[in-house]
Formats: C-alpha cells, structure tokens, sequence
C-alpha cells in the first residue's frame, strides 16, 4: 500500500520531461474501470491504441491492478508498436488529486526493437511493485 500523498496531475509538467514525454501517456480514472480512458499519448505510442499487444494496450490492461494495490507498477515484456515487435519496460505511476483517491495514472515506457533473431513473446514477463 502506498505511504504518503500521491502526485497531482498538475505537478507533470510535460515540459520538465523533454524528449522522453514522446514516450508517456495519461489515463484518466473512471468507475467502473473499463470506463478508463487516455487523455494525454505521446507521439511514440500514440498509433497503436486498439491492439492489446501494443504497447499502449499493454499498459491500459495493468490499470486495474494498479488501482487495487495503490502502487507503482514496473512492467517489462514484449509488445508491438507501429507494426514492429518490441521489448519494453514501463511504468504506472497513480496521480491524485486529493493526494488519496487515484484520479489519473501516468504511463512511462522505454523500449528497442527485437532484432529479427530475438524470440518474441507478447505480454508482460515481469511484474514489479513499486
């Protein structure tokens, strides 16, 4: 369980991130949580939002448990992105506004792609609370 207020969705400041804010994206909380939906996708993972095995659909499908444990999630695993097969690790991150109740989630990825050689699995292969 989370110790402490979490971040206001006005302290990210797109600005401070630079170059790496191409690669975040902001998903607003809704009840229930299928409601969700993204308000903010950087120009990096903005292209692939349908698929589940892409990387914006791999992150939206990890809200749910991030909303039950009120923590920051790390996930690494395989995805795809603009057609191409990729290895990532991401992170949720919840924000709030009261500093309690999770109001938005800040999604952080960084990835390369899969040489043609690399086996390739769709889906998260590691898991870890932060």
């Amino acid at each position: 369980m989370h110790q402490g207020a979490f971040p206001r969705l006005n302290e990210i400041d797109p600005w401070m991130l630079g170059e790496d804010w191409a690669n975040c994206l902001v998903i607003t909380v809704e009840e229930p949580v299928e409601l969700s939906y993204f308000v903010s996708v950087g120009k990096n993972l903005a292209v692939a939002l349908c698929s589940s095995t892409s990387l914006a659909g791999v992150l939206l499908s990890r809200l749910p448990r991030v909303l039950s444990e009120h923590r920051c999630l790390i996930i690494e695993g395989g995805a795809t992105l603009r057609g191409a097969r990729i290895l990532h690790r991401s992170a949720l991150l919840p924000l709030s506004e009261d500093g309690i109740t999770i109001s938005h989630v800040l999604g952080a990825a960084s990835y390369r792609p899969l040489a043609t050689e690399e086996a390739w699995e769709a889906g998260v292969t590691e898991t870890r609370w932060v």
